[in-house]
């Protein structure tokens, strides 16, 4: 009994320093570099680092040299076997608001080991709110609305069931 708890004591302490000591700028520049490779860029004002956590600030994202959104804060959270990205006072560019909504005030994506196949999805902004899920091995995304309010825009592209106004796309 003893020897298996000094193997949790272990494994705990191993975990635990990795996640301080685990380089969250290098891999956000990482992220950064992926999304150069499809002409998405990421200019931040500035980054905070944390025990468990990664924060950009002020970032504006451009595509193609083409700014599109402007993002107050980007905060990444991970307990390696939990993910969660959060998007806070997201603004689209102006010339986009025929296609969506411009103000999202959070907008968060989950991804957990226990459920690996899925990332869930929520969102609240003037447009209400949304929930839904990006099915990694059919490659689909469903976004349920919980408001039709605000989303007038988006009614051509949106399908309507029982629950109500849905989005659905795959990927």
């Amino acid at each position: 009994m003893q020897m298996v708890k000094k193997i949790f004591i272990a494994l705990a302490v191993i975990w635990f320093a990795l996640l301080v000591f685990m380089p969250k700028q290098m891999l956000y520049y990482k992220l950064e570099q992926e999304l150069a490779n499809n002409a998405i860029k990421i200019n931040e004002k500035s980054m905070d680092e944390g025990i468990f956590s990664f924060t950009v600030h002020q970032a504006d994202v451009y595509a193609k040299g083409i700014k599109l959104a402007s993002v107050e804060k980007i905060h990444f959270f991970t307990l390696l076997f939990y993910t969660k990205v959060t998007l806070e006072e997201l603004t689209l560019d102006d010339s986009l608001k025929s296609m969506a909504p411009t103000y999202t005030k959070e907008a968060t994506a989950t991804y957990a080991l226990w459920n690996p196949l899925y990332i869930g999805v929520e969102a609240k902004g003037s447009f209400g709110g949304l929930q839904g899920m990006a099915k990694l091995a059919d490659k689909t995304l469903r976004l349920d609305f919980n408001e039709s309010k605000g989303i007038e825009m988006l009614k051509p592209k949106l399908k309507q069931d029982k629950k109500g106004w849905y989005y659905e796309t795959s990927f």
